[in-house]
C-alpha cells in the first residue's frame, strides 16, 4: 500500500492511496488457497476443485471482499498517527472493474479532518465565580403550602362552584356548529383557576352546580398548537356533573400520614433536602456556565468547519422543529433567518470549541467513564419503561450510537468535576430568584484565528 499526501489546507487533509494489483492478486490466490480444501463444485470431489476454476467461480466476490478489506485496513492505516476530527470520505478513482479482474490498481483518496493543535489554559489561573443560595424556613413553608393545597383533596360541595373547586364535567366542542376532532370529554377533572383550559373556558363554569349544562363561548389562542382551531371561536356544550370544594385545615400529622410520613416535621425535612438538592444543582449549572465562559474567553483556535457544521444543522433542525410546533424561542421573534443562522453558528462554534477543550483535557489527565457507570446510568434510563428493563439494556447493547450518547454527558460531568478542583473557586451568595434567571447568551467570538493563544 502507497499512502501519499495529496493535500493539506488549515485541518483538511487528503491522502492518496494506492493498493497494486500484483498485491491483490497475491491476496486472492492466498484466499482461493485457504478454502480450496472446502469447496464442493458438482462434476469435482471434495477438496478436489482446481484453483482455476475456483478463481473463475467465485473470484470476482472474494475480490470485492479483498478490496472491501484492503480499504478498510488502508484507512485504519492512514489514520494510526494522525488525530482525525470527522469520519474520512472516501472517493475511489480506480475502475472498480477492471481492479477486481486484476487489471488495474486499487486506488482511492481519504479526505477528512484533523483535530487541531492548542494548549489548554493552565486551569490554576482560572477564576470562578460560584452562586449559592441557603434554603429558608420561609421557603420550606411556602412549599409546604403548595404541597397542601395540591395534595389536600377534595370534599363533595352542595352550592355552586366558585375559584379553586374541581368540577366533574363532561364537554362537546364545535365550530360553526359542528363538532371538531379532540374537542369532547367526558367524565373530565378541571379545578377552576388552574388555568388547565383555554382562556374564559374556566371563567364561565364559575356558579355552575352539579347537574347544571352550560354553553360556554370561547375563542382559541393564536398561537395554539394546533393551527386548525388557532384564533378560531368555538362553543363548548358543557355538563357540569359534580363540584366539589377543597378541604380545609393546616396541614398536620394526620395529613402527614396520609402521605406516608411520620408527621408533620418529616415532610418539612423532606422539602428542605428537596430544595437543597435544587440549589446544589441550579449553583453547579451557574458555575459550570461561568467555567465555560472562561474557558471560551481564553482560547481561539481553527475548528473543523465539518464539525461545527453537523453542530449547527442539529441546532437549526430542533430550531425549525421548534417552530412547526409553534414553540420557538420568543428571543428569536422579529429576527431574519439569516440573522438568527448567524448566532446558532455561534453557539455551534462555541459548543464544539467547548467539546474540544474538554475532550484534551480529559485525554491528557486519562479520564475515562468505566462500563460500569454507563451501566448504571443505563438501568437509571430503564427505570422509565418498567417491566421492559431487560429490552432497554439489550437496545443500548445493539446500537453503538445509543451507548455514545449516554457515555457522553458522562464523561463531560467528570472532566468537568476534574477541573472545578484545579480552577478558583469563589462562593457567592445570591437570592433564589438569582440563582435560578435565566442567563443571558453567550457573546459572539471575534473570527476565529489559526492558532491557540500562547502559540
Amino acid at each position: 500500500m502507497q499512502l501519499t499526501e495529496r493535500r493539506s489546507e488549515g485541518l483538511l487533509r487528503v491522502y492518496e492511496v494506492v493498493v497494486p494489483k500484483a498485491d491483490l492478486q497475491q491476496k486472492l490466490n492466498a484466499k482461493i488457497a485457504e478454502v480450496q480444501p472446502r469447496v464442493k463444485i458438482n462434476g469435482f470431489r471434495p477438496g478436489k476443485v482446481p484453483a482455476s476454476h475456483i478463481r473463475k467461480v467465485y473470484g470476482q466476490s472474494m475480490m470485492q471482499d479483498i478490496i472491501n478489506e484492503a480499504v478498510q485496513k488502508s484507512t485504519r492505516d492512514s489514520l494510526e498517527n494522525i488525530r482525525a476530527a470527522s469520519q474520512p470520505e472516501l472517493d475511489v478513482k480506480s475502475d472498480i472493474n477492471r481492479v477486481v479482474s486484476g487489471d488495474e490498481d486499487l486506488q482511492f483518496e481519504l479526505t477528512l479532518e484533523v483535530m487541531p493543535e492548542f494548549e489548554p489554559v493552565d486551569l490554576k489561573k482560572i477564576a470562578i465565580t460560584r452562586p449559592t443560595t441557603a434554603v429558608t424556613d420561609e421557603q420550606v413553608e411556602e412549599q409546604l403550602k403548595e404541597l397542601a393545597q395540591a395534595q389536600r383533596g377534595f370534599e363533595d360541595k352542595t352550592g355552586a362552584a366558585a375559584d379553586g373547586d374541581e368540577l366533574n364535567i363532561d364537554f362537546l366542542g364545535k365550530l360553526d356548529g359542528e363538532a371538531f376532532e379532540g374537542g369532547a370529554a367526558q367524565g373530565a377533572r378541571l379545578v377552576i383557576g388552574s388555568n388547565q383550559f383555554i382562556p374564559g373556558f374556566e371563567e364561565q363554569l364559575v356558579g355552575a352546580k352539579a347537574g347544571e349544562e352550560r354553553l360556554l363561548n370561547v375563542t382559541f389562542p393564536e398561537d395554539y398548537p394546533a393551527k386548525n382551531l388557532a384564533g378560531k371561536a368555538a362553543t363548548f356544550e358543557t355538563k357540569v356533573n359534580a363540584v366539589r370544594q377543597p378541604k380545609q385545615g393546616d396541614p398536620d400529622d394526620a395529613w402527614a400520614k396520609d402521605l406516608g410520613f411520620d408527621d408533620l416535621k418529616a415532610v418539612k425535612d423532606a422539602l428542605r433536602q428537596r430544595l437543597e438538592l435544587q440549589h446544589s444543582q441550579q449553583s453547579r449549572v451557574k458555575a459550570k456556565r461561568a467555567l465555560f465562559d472562561a474557558f471560551d474567553d481564553e482560547h481561539d483556535f481553527e475548528l473543523p468547519p465539518r464539525m461545527v457544521d453537523a453542530e449547527f444543522n442539529q441546532i437549526w433542525r430542533q430550531v425549525e422543529q421548534d417552530r412547526a410546533q409553534g414553540r420557538a424561542d420568543p428571543s428569536d421573534e422579529g429576527k431574519s433567518d439569516d440573522d438568527l443562522k448567524d448566532e446558532y453558528r455561534n453557539i455551534a462554534e462555541r459548543r464544539v470549541r467547548l467539546g474540544l477543550l474538554l475532550a484534551e483535557i480529559g485525554r491528557k489527565h486519562k479520564i475515562e467513564v468505566s462500563d460500569e457507570e454507563v451501566a448504571r446510568a443505563i438501568s437509571v434510563q430503564a427505570r422509565d419503561f418498567p417491566g421492559q428493563e431487560r429490552q432497554v439494556f439489550e437496545a443500548y447493547q445493539r446500537n453503538p450510537g445509543m451507548l455514545a450518547q449516554i457515555r457522553a454527558p458522562l464523561y463531560e460531568e467528570k472532566v468537568v468535576d476534574y477541573i472545578m478542583e484545579l480552577v478558583k473557586v469563589t462562593n457567592q451568595e445570591v437570592s433564589r430568584d438569582e440563582l435560578f434567571a435565566e442567563d443571558e447568551p453567550p457573546v459572539a467570538k471575534p473570527k476565529k484565528t489559526k492558532k491557540a493563544k500562547g502559540e
